[in-house]
């Protein structure tokens, strides 16, 4: 598969395949074939890795770096990111109007980004994924190259990868035997990582929904906010304050008795249809906490969710920019484009500038975490940046386009409606 694709996209590369008018079909043709190998590896191997019973947890092999301070992806890494990004753009971008204003994305658009086979890079071959090496970094390039298509639509299309990926870095034996074969099988279930709760200043650490033991287990109770594709998730890792421990992560089964579902249309990430999981004496078994209620793995799951909130606002900005570009220099006002106009030439020129800077302190805080190194700070930093410049970028692109932007006919309204919730949500992506 690597073969081929190597060769398909260096055909796409000649400046011949513009000239005979070959483009379009070389960039479904480099997507259809990405699509069909990660496919073909989780058929392979679906049946006997679903009934296999684990001795010890399967972990992806840790990356490890080579002191050198080099953010450039792999050769592997930029044809799966151009694979998404065609996959964004052809089908997420034309599909994402429609999804906003239904609430929901079209199950034919979930089973085509579940065929794209994402999500089974972050799981171990012996799973039946795909994945060799536990890579943040292409978490990352994957989150952006679909954002660039429509951040909402992204969320909805990336939500079971969270709890896939935090089953592989922190499930026991017995809790991965469980749960993820059928994350590598031919329906993938909706699922989602909630941690968000419907609290003005909302602070990660602090969780209202409580956990308290009992002789068999656990027992929940409270409300979740936000939560994607709640109505259709089959299973949800919950953050819980567990008495005499702190924050502690649940897994917690839809059909548990207790669970019930809220709609929660929000002003942002409407395609992502999220909702309100409210958990009323909910009992759960002692197998269901997650990497055994350690206050560490709950502070990495926090950063890592934050890294992949990062990477959705930068690739939502950019599309932003990509959209604004052509925008300003067509549209003409007093007898010249207003990107003459230095206010305007001068706001591009800053979105360009920010967006660099957020996808660089985005990809160090990436390439940290996947050497296991402190990536704490860097996730700070690029959080802030990305949530301050991203919603700036967003306002700037209605801006710009005047009455244009406030419509729905231009995407701009969306990315800004979208890209204001990267400043408070917690959980939902997880790299």
């Amino acid at each position: 598969m690597g073969l081929g694709l190597r060769v398909l996209n260096r055909f796409a590369g000649l400046k011949a395949v513009d000239k005979l008018g070959l483009r379009k079909p070389a960039e479904k043709a480099i997507f259809g074939a990405s699509r069909a190998g990660f496919a073909t590896v989780g058929a392979a191997s679906r049946v006997f890795k679903s009934t296999q019973k684990l001795v010890q947890p399967a972990r992806l092999t840790q990356r490890s770096g080579d002191g050198l301070f080099d953010l450039t992806p792999s050769e592997e890494q930029e044809m799966l990111r151009d694979s998404c990004r065609s996959f964004a753009d052809e089908q997420l971008r034309p599909a994402a109007l429609a999804a906003d204003t239904a609430c929901a994305a079209t199950p034919e658009l979930l089973a085509s980004a579940s065929e794209l086979g994402i999500h089974l890079l972050g799981l171990p071959e012996s799973l039946g994924g795909a994945g060799q090496e536990r890579s943040a970094m292409t978490s990352v390039l994957v989150a952006e190259a679909l954002a660039h298509g429509d951040l909402s639509l992204a969320v909805a299309c990336l939500a079971p990868s969270a709890v896939s990926n935090a089953l592989v870095l922190w499930g026991d034996s017995e809790q991965q035997s469980a749960y993820l074969p059928a994350f590598a099988g031919e329906k993938s279930p909706a699922a989602a990582l909630a941690i968000q709760e419907p609290s003005a200043l909302f602070d990660p650490f602090k969780l209202s929904v409580k956990a308290r033991r009992t002789p068999d287990g656990y027992v929940l109770d409270g409300v979740k906010s936000l939560v994607p594709r709640a109505a259709q998730a089959e299973l949800f890792i919950v953050a819980a304050h567990l008495e005499g421990r702190g924050p502690a992560l649940f897994i917690v089964e839809s059909s548990t008795a207790g669970l019930s579902i809220q709609a929660e249309p929000a002003m942002g990430l409407r395609a992502a249809a999220t909702g309100r999981v409210v958990l009323d004496n909910v009992v759960l078994a002692n197998r269901a906490l997650l990497g055994n209620g350690s206050a560490d793995i709950y502070a990495t799951c926090i950063s890592l969710a934050r890294v992949g909130w990062c990477a959705v606002a930068v690739g939502t900005a950019q599309a932003a920019l990509d959209y604004l570009v052509p925008y300003v220099n067509e549209r003409v006002a007093f007898g010249e484009p207003i990107s003459h106009r230095q206010a305007v030439a001068f706001t591009v020129a800053n979105a360009a500038i920010e967006i660099e800077g957020m996808r660089l302190l985005t990809y160090r805080a990436a390439s940290r975490a996947e050497q296991s190194k402190s990536f704490f700070e860097e996730t700070a930093l690029a959080r802030r940046l990305c949530a301050d410049k991203g919603m700036q970028i967003g306002s700037d692109a209605v801006q710009l386009l005047g009455g244009h932007g406030f419509v729905k006919e231009h995407p701009a309204e969306r990315w800004y409606r979208d890209l204001r919730a990267v400043g408070f949500i917690e959980g939902v992506l997880l790299v």
